[in-house]
């Protein structure tokens, strides 16, 4: 039986975030998501007169690859991803995950080559800028699970979260778009021992809304790669291709992660220490999708919270570019809503956010209740 969700996800990745076009081709990359939904992905296409080449993956076959290829057979892979990569338009990737910690036996060396030799030149270096790309989570029992909700519920925020207007959000952005563009000096203070002062001077922005995520709702820039002083605490959990980490704390000077603290201390520290830019910011966001409100213990989702920013430690995006370059980008979520302990975000000495919620009348259209 043909699902009526599935048919409007469907329209809204072929038709928005890919926007496709007749003669097109869109690479459509399932991990584990429903065959249905692939269907309705297809059928999608091909009604926009593009043709879709598909590719159904596996996370335990992905695991078993990861953990016993050599560094000849990475490359290997890479090099046959890519070639089909550069014969697509648009690529859609839907992974539905089974075990958020699937991946955290493979070695931290492998993964590190996984991404240097795979991830890096594949998806940072060639999707990125040339392709159309859209990324989402497929919800199932383990993620509703992680979110301590059911699986019926989780199911419905999902598929609502999704489908918002997001060219409304875009036109509610414009605000603080400007005011990002003319600002010089970031203050983020608080909760706790936050206190951190960074430059975004002429590194540009870009509005996340529907077109690279699905769920979407994030405006972001990047720091001035050598700007970044003071601490950060992030109240956020994070998971990172299977380890879990919780109040992760950096203190950066001139740029550089100097000092790290976390729950899983081993696993941040190979993180950091993977190559020169996994020291160094690659991005700073806000979050402000209306229907996320909690924590779901998943980026896609968490990096989108009304109420909360985010920095990306390591590569930065060519939309909103500070020249670092990494294998690594790491987004890791610091919420300051009231009941996450408040906090405040300063443009150049002028409040814009205080406790969750944007101050100035021109950003207020950004509040939960306003945007929603």
């Amino acid at each position: 039986m043909e699902d009526a969700r599935y048919t409007q996800l469907a329209r809204s990745l072929i038709h928005y975030s890919c926007d496709l076009t007749v003669g097109e081709t869109v690479l459509i990359e399932s991990i584990g998501a429903p065959i249905e939904f692939v269907v309705a992905l297809i059928r999608e296409a091909k009604a926009s007169g593009a043709t879709p080449l598909v590719s159904l993956k596996d996370d335990l076959i992905m695991r078993e690859l990861a953990r016993q290829y050599s560094d000849c057979d990475i490359k290997m892979m890479a090099d046959c991803e890519l070639h089909v990569m550069k014969k697509a338009d648009a690529f859609i990737t839907i992974r539905a995950t089974q075990n958020a910690a699937e991946y955290v036996d493979v070695g931290d060396k492998q993964m590190g080559n996984i991404l240097r030799h795979y991830i890096e030149p594949v998806h940072y270096r060639y999707r990125n800028d040339n392709v159309k790309w859209v990324a989402l989570r497929w919800p199932t029992p383990a993620m509703a699970e992680r979110a301590g909700m059911s699986t019926e519920a989780f199911e419905q925020f999902f598929f609502q979260a999704c489908d918002i207007d997001y060219k409304r959000m875009a036109d509610a952005m414009r605000p603080l778009a400007d005011r990002m563009a003319n600002a010089k000096e970031v203050r983020v203070v608080g909760p706790g021992e936050t206190d951190l002062a960074f430059s975004i001077k002429g590194i540009g922005h870009y509005k996340s809304v529907g077109r690279h995520n699905l769920p979407d709702g994030e405006i972001f820039t990047a720091p001035i790669k050598n700007s970044v002083n003071g601490q950060i605490h992030f109240n956020v959990s994070s998971t990172y291709y299977g380890a879990t980490f919780d109040d992760i704390r950096l203190k950066m000077r001139d740029g550089k992660i100097v000092d790290a603290t976390a729950s899983n201390l081993h696993k941040l520290a190979q993180i950091l220490d993977q190559d020169d830019g996994s020291r160094f910011l690659g991005e700073f966001a806000f979050g402000v999708h209306p229907q996320i409100r909690r924590p779901i213990r998943d980026i896609l989702f968490d990096e989108k919270l009304a109420g909360s920013l985010h920095f990306a430690i390591g590569n930065s995006y060519s939309s909103a570019d500070n020249g670092n370059r990494s294998s690594v980008h790491w987004d890791l979520v610091l919420l300051q809503t009231l009941d996450a302990g408040g906090g405040e975000v300063y443009f150049d000495d002028a409040l814009i956010r205080k406790d969750g919620r944007f101050v100035p009348t021109d950003l207020a259209v950004l509040n939960p209740e306003n945007l929603g």
